[in-house]
């Protein structure tokens, strides 16, 4: 495993200053931003027209078809191009986009916050249901993409659930590798899979031309009157068609928004809306009933087991952008303090963003395994899919309201007005994929409290936490005072007291003076400070303090995207001359608190427990900070909370 690269003074993109690269940049994209909306051709439309195969679906009549394409091709519109590209990309955090950095953009006045703001709770909700949908995208793609082998041979279906696992389990166990060395390739594969289902969607529409009458919203419109509450819950499964909407946003700081809307306009959506309209050419021109699956219907004899093996890499190439993603999150909330420390290997020394997490990793190929068995078709978990992305593409709204507001100074009407289009739609959809609930949505609605409740219960436990810890230590002034009257032996070398206050001698300071009495020559209290930026230049990284008595204290501020290397660190801080610290003569001195969930804190005592088992079941500070174990001293802390 490649050694990470520790320094980082620019965001993770850089805007392409030439046509080359700006082609070089889009390519990425469609590898990695676009997988997800990329094979929802797979079964979006199967969902809304393939009556009667599929549970949700309408009777394929002229007008229905027309209807559904109407739908379909607004939703792209609104959802994607106007919300997405034109607007919520604007909302960059230096760079970075996503949930949790939009909400950082808000917090970033208040780093000491003892109350967690509603928009910041609804962020952290919102963050949660996404952990649910990187969980079933990789199961309904893969799914999905492996149905046609019963359209190639009826007597294969019983093989779909057995290869889905298989390609499951391999796609998460080479996660470990990394993907720089695999990632190059995934762009070609997606351009030609948008290429194909391009053209195999263009033959039909070719044949049935009337189709494009759909661009008409007045369509859509009518299909809803007609069909009332059907036709309102229909809008569940035409959402399929754009969950991956999110990853737009998401995936911002790998490429930038040239770039990501380049790929959108040039090639993503031109695909896309051929192979939608093809489908809906191929339902035109069958029998109602007849068609079962209307992606593989588009092609024919031999071209069947081509697409095939396209459609299962384009679906791993779309899962693995939401493993990535997942990975990519949960780093997000560690270094924010929403989520206990894990291990966290950067699998590459050039890209920064390329992480491996072995504990989630693991925790979703569960799920998603649990998944394939539990609902074993794509139909049955596309009433599982949509409710986790519409609740997190709802929150964006109102956030993205917040930030105009407040950060760009923008009028409230006019916020407001753009805030009320996109709720439209937002709250049309969450209505209607609410409704799959009992069939499947359940899921994701679990995984999302489920995560909720641990991001706040361990920020809330590391608040209370700070608070016990901050009563406990001494005003710097005394302690130096108190040294100067009271002279401890000094022995060679430094100490590195790992402290979460930047103003106080911390506890384990006091801990180790009232049982060892002895200093050494030179003492470092080294704090690390998270900022709600995704990065920190070199340049304004490292504060450094000298207090007397040999006494130093070095704040190191790091981005929500950087992991921070103490031992690199403080090399700096040796080379710029500010201390002596030699690796071989240096000790790092940890607290170690054993948490006792009998004390007065306020928290509920479930909190409590699960905050105790969260603690010690986190990564040690030492594998997280990057300390050499053989020169790490931890003191032990029996804490009341």
């Amino acid at each position: 495993m490649t050694s990470p690269k520790r320094e980082r003074a620019t965001t993770t993109h850089t805007i392409p200053s030439t046509p080359g690269a700006l082609a070089a940049a889009s390519l990425g994209a469609l590898g990695v931003v676009y997988g997800d909306i990329g094979t929802s051709p797979l079964y979006a439309v199967k969902e809304c027209l393939a009556w009667p195969h599929s549970p949700h679906a309408l009777p394929p009549t002229h007008d229905n078809v027309l209807g559904v394409m109407s739908l379909v091709f607004w939703a792209l519109m609104l959802v994607v191009v106007l919300k997405y590209l034109v607007f919520v990309l604007r909302a960059d955090n230096k760079g970075e986009g996503g949930i949790l950095a939009l909400a950082a953009l808000l917090d970033s006045d208040d780093h000491k916050r003892t109350k967690l703001a509603v928009p910041l709770l609804a962020a952290l909700f919102g963050a949660g249901l996404l952990f649910g949908d990187g969980v079933i995208t990789p199961a309904i793609s893969v799914l999905g993409a492996m149905e046609g082998l019963s359209e190639q041979n009826s007597d294969l279906s019983h093989l779909v659930v057995p290869i889905t696992i298989a390609i499951l389990v391999a796609l998460f166990v080479v996660q470990r590798f990394g993907t720089g060395k695999i990632g190059g390739v995934f762009g070609w594969i997606m351009m030609v899979w948008f290429v194909a289902i391009g053209i195999a969607g263009a033959r039909w529409v070719v044949k049935a031309p009337e189709v494009l009458q759909a661009v008409d919203p007045r369509y859509g419109l009518a299909m809803l009157t007609e069909h009332g509450w059907h036709g309102f819950l229909l809008l569940g499964s035409v959402f399929l068609v754009v969950t991956g909407g999110e990853a737009l946003y998401a995936d911002m700081g790998h490429f930038g928004r040239g770039p990501i809307r380049w790929a959108w306009y040039v090639v993503v959506l031109p695909g896309l809306l051929l192979n939608y309209f093809g489908q809906a050419a191929l339902f035109l021109h069958h029998e109602p009933g007849t068609i079962k699956n209307p992606f593989y219907g588009l092609v024919e004899g031999p071209l069947v087991v081509p697409m095939l093996v396209l459609a299962t890499m384009a679906a791993v190439i779309a899962s693995q952008a939401l493993i990535s993603g997942v990975f990519s999150l949960t780093r997000q909330a560690i270094q924010l303090g929403f989520w206990p420390r894990l291990t966290v290997i950067h699998t590459s020394a050039e890209a920064e963003g390329q992480i491996y997490i072995p504990e989630m990793n693991y925790l979703m190929m569960i799920g998603c395994l649990v998944l394939v068995l539990q609902f074993r078709t794509s139909s049955a978990l596309a009433a599982a899919y949509g409710i986790a992305v519409t609740g997190t593409m709802a929150i964006t709204s109102v956030l993205f309201y917040r930030v105009a507001v407040q950060r760009w100074q923008w009028p409230r009407t006019r916020a407001g007005l753009l805030l009320a289009v996109f709720m439209v739609f937002d709250v049309a959809f969450l209505v209607a994929c609410a409704t799959k609930v009992l069939d499947g949505g359940w899921f994701p609605l679990s995984v999302g409290v489920a995560v909720f409740a641990v991001m706040t219960t361990w920020w809330r436990g590391r608040v209370e936490l700070a608070k016990i810890m901050d009563s406990g230590a001494v005003p710097t002034d005394l302690f130096l005072a108190d040294l100067e009257m009271n002279p401890l032996p000094r022995v060679e070398g430094t100490a590195v007291f790992m402290t979460s206050g930047t103003a106080n001698v911390p506890n384990v300071v006091l801990h180790h003076v009232k049982h060892n009495r002895v200093l050494h020559q030179e003492v470092v209290l080294f704090s690390v400070v998270t900022e709600p930026v995704p990065w920190v230049s070199r340049g304004n990284r490292l504060t450094v303090t000298p207090m007397g008595q040999g006494l130093f204290r070095v704040v190191s501020r790091a981005g929500f995207m950087q992991t921070p290397d103490v031992p690199a660190l403080i090399a700096r801080v040796a080379k710029d001359g500010a201390i002596t610290a030699k690796p071989m003569t240096t000790t790092y001195f940890l607290g170690r608190q054993t948490l006792i969930v009998t004390g007065r804190s306020a928290m509920a005592r479930w909190r409590k427990v699960l905050f105790a088992f969260l603690s010690r079941n986190s990564r040690s500070p030492t594998a997280f900070f990057n300390l050499p174990p053989n020169r790490v001293v931890e003191l032990g802390l029996q804490i009341e909370l």
